[in-house]
């Protein structure tokens, strides 16, 4: 593993690392905030799944969540959101698919299948990196994610329920299946089979296995998106009809931006934090 830069933040130290991947056949980097609590002790370990278009670095800067990680004891994991530089033709050129655009699911369909397996790279690959070179606590995780990366969160954490105490997501796309970004998505991804969909859409994950615990959800009322793509009302009714706790918290005036993820942020910190034994 090589680590690119390292810097004092909140007397802890945030860094940025590169590694080799086997699940992504390639290069990846991920960003990672180790709390003054990790000098003495294995802490804790909180995953920020990002958006589409993001990288490891845009939660890192924006989100603003090392001052409350710091006071809390967590680490942050930040991982980038697709493989880079693959060299497969159609994966650059169009935000909604392919490099920045992985939507965190094990491509089934040539070429895709060769990289873009951020599924299984989020839920054991990276974890395993991390619990041989930092001092984290991998059997307490969480996992929280924005936009395609609260998908991410929701799909991984529900299908994984043994591998993660807490899950919570800022605007996530609920229902892929049913909306734009994942129609257009999936078929190439996963091809037509809907049940290989289903895997990935938490509405329908969700009717079938419950998380346990709470599942945090913030949402803004001015999103652009959230008529077309998010409908967050589709997740509240499927959680009805599965029996699953959901705080699903709606702002007016906020839209889908990090203005929105900061203001909510140490929520959801201190959220995980209830459930990883960091209150």
């Amino acid at each position: 593993m090589e680590t690119i830069s390292e810097q004092r933040c909140h007397g802890g130290v945030q860094g940025f690392y590169r590694h080799h991947s086997d699940r992504c056949g390639g290069p990846m980097r991920f960003a990672l905030f180790q709390p003054p609590q990790a000098a003495q002790e294995a802490c804790p370990v909180l995953y920020f799944l990002a958006g589409l278009t993001c990288t490891e670095e845009t939660a890192t800067i924006k989100a603003g969540a090392q001052r409350v990680a710091a006071e809390l004891g967590l680490i942050l994991v930040m991982p980038d959101t697709s493989p880079r530089q693959t060299g497969l033709e159609g994966a650059t050129g169009d935000w909604e698919f392919g490099e920045g655009a992985g939507f965190y699911v094990d491509a089934t369909q040539s070429p895709w299948s060769s990289r873009f397996r951020m599924h299984s790279y989020v839920v054991d690959e990276l974890p395993a990196l991390i619990a041989q070179h930092f001092p984290a606590d991998i059997a307490r995780s969480g996992i929280t994610g924005h936009s395609m990366g609260g998908h991410g969160a929701l799909t991984i954490a529900l299908r994984h329920r043994d591998k993660y105490r807490s899950v919570s997501a800022f605007a996530p796309i609920v229902a892929p299946s049913q909306v734009p970004w994942g129609q257009k998505a999936f078929p190439r991804y996963l091809g037509d089979d809907a049940a290989t969909w289903a895997q990935y859409d938490a509405c329908e994950l969700v009717r079938k296995q419950r998380f346990d615990g709470t599942i945090l959800i913030d949402q803004g009322e001015a999103d652009g998106f959230l008529a077309t793509q998010l409908k967050p009302e589709l997740f509240d009714q499927a959680c009805a009809e599965g029996g699953q706790a959901l705080l699903l918290r709606r702002h007016a005036g906020y839209d889908h931006s990090y203005y929105f993820i900061t203001s909510f942020i140490d929520d959801h910190l201190r959220h995980h934090a209830s459930a990883l034994g960091r209150s």
